[in-house]
């Protein structure tokens, strides 16, 4: 009797234990100083060299999206500083393959600079970019290719890269051309790789008739990622009376619902949605998107606070244990085209660009 007791006890322990330890991560200067020291870690890569890839490629592009949310919330003038020179020291220009919407994904960035500094060059050559793109009938299958991804969005990934910029030039410009080509660009994509069935992307339509080892389809966690963090992006631009958004908002809420049931115990999502085992180690860029977007969810009323904050905080949870002592965030899947199993070592700034997002509406939630 005095063993169970003993037993009981050391539980109840273990549990106040971990529910104290999730309470400080979520202190408002916790969430700040997590975010600083992550994107403090990423700036320090890039100054010393150590940048993987195009510094206006998709997955710095991706990086800098979170710096933007991060500056709304904390303008520190050397995170503003970095964006500019970033813009200053590649002409304002994205990358060399034009309906590539990978290569235009820092678009974004300009744009929201733009916004905030209002200097023309910062968008001239994107909208001279975008109004090429509004002119185009894009009416090509979507069956995937290294063609057609230079001039469709072919690929799940692409519903982050490419519409956001468009809407947000619609916001810098009042002209709603941008916005409009974006939607029905949007809902090609969708029609093509959606599963109506699972609530779910394929990330292309080579993923139709693959399986995993479980015999599951195969849905990419940071692909599915990649489309609900663009929903919301896309809510929040577009304007209330918008003709489709009913429609972003019945998808926003039945890939949350999905994403929802497959988190796992320790808050994360792994790399394959539905094979956790086979990809048996939490995943972060995926992870920190659907943290995000459910944070968003709560904040803009899409959301069930009741159903939703307790994913908010074990996924916020999961993100803030992968983060190294230095700053560094690990787990983040290598540059793929579908699951590819992380670990703790693995690292990436388009992960840190979803640590930001994420980072960023938790501590709006939390500040209300």
């Amino acid at each position: 009797m005095i063993k169970k007791i003993l037993i009981i006890g050391l539980f109840a322990g273990l549990i106040n234990a971990a529910s104290a330890q999730q309470k400080a991560m979520l202190r408002l200067d916790s969430i700040r100083r997590a975010m600083d020291k992550v994107v403090i870690w990423q700036i320090g890569e890039f100054a010393q060299g150590h940048v993987k890839s195009s510094e206006i490629g998709w997955e710095n592009g991706a990086l800098y999206t979170g710096i933007i949310a991060l500056k709304k919330l904390n303008n520190v003038p050397a995170y503003d500083r970095f964006l500019y020179n970033i813009g200053e020291k590649h002409n304002w220009d994205t990358g060399p393959y034009r309906l590539f919407a990978d290569d235009y994904c820092v678009a974004q960035m300009y744009t929201a600079m733009y916004l905030e500094h209002h200097q023309p060059k910062m968008i001239a050559k994107w909208t001279k970019l975008a109004d090429t793109i509004v002119r185009r009938r894009f009416n090509d299958s979507l069956a995937i290719s290294a063609e057609i991804t230079h001039k469709e969005w072919a690929w799940c990934d692409a519903l982050y890269m490419g519409p956001v910029g468009l809407a947000l030039l619609t916001k810098a410009t009042g002209n709603p051309q941008y916005l409009n080509k974006a939607d029905s660009l949007w809902w090609k994509t969708s029609a093509y790789l959606y599963d109506k069935q699972e609530h779910l992307y394929y990330r292309d339509n080579r993923f139709f008739t693959q399986r995993e080892k479980n015999g599951q389809k195969i849905f990419w966690s940071r692909g599915n990622g990649w489309v609900i963090a663009g929903l919301a992006h896309m809510l929040e631009l577009m304007p209330r009376d918008f003709k489709n958004r009913k429609l972003y908002q019945q998808q926003f809420k039945e890939i949350a619902a999905r994403i929802a049931a497959l988190q796992q115990p320790d808050g994360s999502w792994h790399a394959s949605l539905l094979d956790p085992v086979t990809f048996n180690e939490k995943e972060t860029s995926g992870t920190a998107f659907y943290c995000y977007a459910f944070a968003w969810g709560i904040n803009h009323g899409l959301l069930s606070k009741k159903q939703y904050l307790p994913l908010v905080n074990k996924a916020w949870a999961a993100l803030i244990t992968s983060v190294h002592p230095d700053g560094k965030l690990g787990y983040v899947q290598n540059v793929g085209s579908g699951p590819i199993a992380a670990n703790y070592n693995s690292t990436n700034t388009y992960g840190v660009g979803a640590f930001l997002l994420a980072g960023t509406e938790v501590y709006q939630l939390y500040k209300k």
